[in-house]
């Protein structure tokens, strides 16, 4: 038996532990193949759920996709976002905007019930996250590309940090640049990665204020081509329905360069999209090339995609076996009566 360490002691042990966890942290390198010999079959297994999960739902490509933005941009690409709330840490997916926004959690879940029974305690729940995403664009008729694998699941989660960092939907041009900037992302990869909208659906809640008081003038946003704003008028009158949907561009479920045509029309659904054509010659000039070159919107696309997935924040991590909650850690430690005592760390 080890030397009873005394009581007073163990404490310090503990946070010693903690303390060399942070200190061992680094940048985990990333690389194509991750898996090629732990759990070879890791990226057929993603995209097979993927497709059934489009199938049950199509809505379901754009909205796991949207998930890689939400969870890269708070801290890296390290599954914080897909936390439960506990009684000590207030999770991502009640965050301003996530709220009634985000959603197909369950795919990713569903994903990781079948890489566990295949492969348990392999593949994390953040590369999950970038295959399925990757998986959402090709099989909506996008690109194709090779991805990095060899991501560790966060050990929590900061609501604030996403309310601090997530963009809103009424966000300008410049606003996003300056965001896109703090993570090495050129104007050109803002553009490009804001053509995931390219499929799927957003609220009314996202455009009233576009619609009936844009920057509070009691009138619309005047960049709006005259018909769409009718069509929208009727989609999400005045004091209506704000949970009611619409599409993105006019083929919501093909990814393809639409979303820039839509934009280059005055038809864009959100105001974080039209104000990349219609207010900031940086990006008006990537909308208007995107528009007219499907292939360069894809090439520039996938390089986006690729840059954004690298985001890491050098924090401790972990392999989760269920992607909602963190493992459980036991530490070893003895009372100076020589006993056992077996001290839990959830994180």
């Amino acid at each position: 038996m080890m030397s009873p360490v005394p009581l007073a002691q163990w404490v310090l042990l503990l946070f010693f532990f903690l303390h060399m966890m942070m200190v061992l942290a680094t940048v985990t390198e990333l690389k194509p193949q991750f898996y090629a010999e732990t759990c070879p079959e890791a990226e057929s297994v993603v995209r097979e759920v993927m497709k059934k999960a489009m199938e049950r739902d199509p809505r379901n490509a754009a909205s796991v996709m949207r998930l890689q933005f939400h969870d890269c941009f708070v801290n890296g690409c390290d599954a914080s976002l897909l936390l439960d709330d506990t009684p000590s840490m207030l999770g991502e997916k009640l965050a301003l905007s996530n709220i009634n926004s985000l959603r197909s959690y369950e795919v990713i879940d569903e994903a990781k019930e079948e890489l566990e029974k295949l492969c348990p305690g392999v593949v994390s729940c953040a590369d999950i996250i970038i295959m399925a995403s990757r998986d959402a664009v090709v099989l909506s008729g996008g690109p194709n590309w090779e991805i990095k694998l060899g991501r560790e699941d966060s050990l929590t989660a900061c609501q604030e940090d996403s309310n601090n960092i997530m963009p809103s939907p009424r966000s300008t041009a410049s606003a996003l640049i300056d965001l896109f900037k703090k993570y090495d992302l050129s104007v050109k990869d803002l553009v490009a990665l804001s053509g995931s909208h390219s499929i799927g659906k957003a609220r009314c809640f996202s455009i009233v204020v576009r619609l009936y008081n844009q920057s509070g003038t009691g009138r619309p946003d005047p960049t709006i081509e005259p018909k769409f704003r009718e069509k929208l008028s009727e989609l999400c009158p005045s004091g209506g329905d704000e949970e009611i949907v619409g599409d993105l561009d006019a083929t919501p479920e093909l990814f393809d360069n639409q979303y820039f045509k839509d934009l280059v029309s005055g038809r864009g659904f959100l105001n974080s999209d039209q104000t990349l054509y219609s207010s900031d010659e940086r990006t008006h000039e990537y909308v208007k090339q995107f528009s007219s070159d499907q292939q360069a919107f894809f090439e520039a696309f996938v390089k986006g995609m690729v840059k954004m997935g690298d985001l890491q924040s050098g924090r401790p991590g972990e392999i989760r076996r269920n992607c909602r909650v963190p493992n459980s850690r036991t530490v070893k430690l003895w009372t100076k009566s020589g006993d056992e005592m077996k001290v839990l760390m959830e994180e």
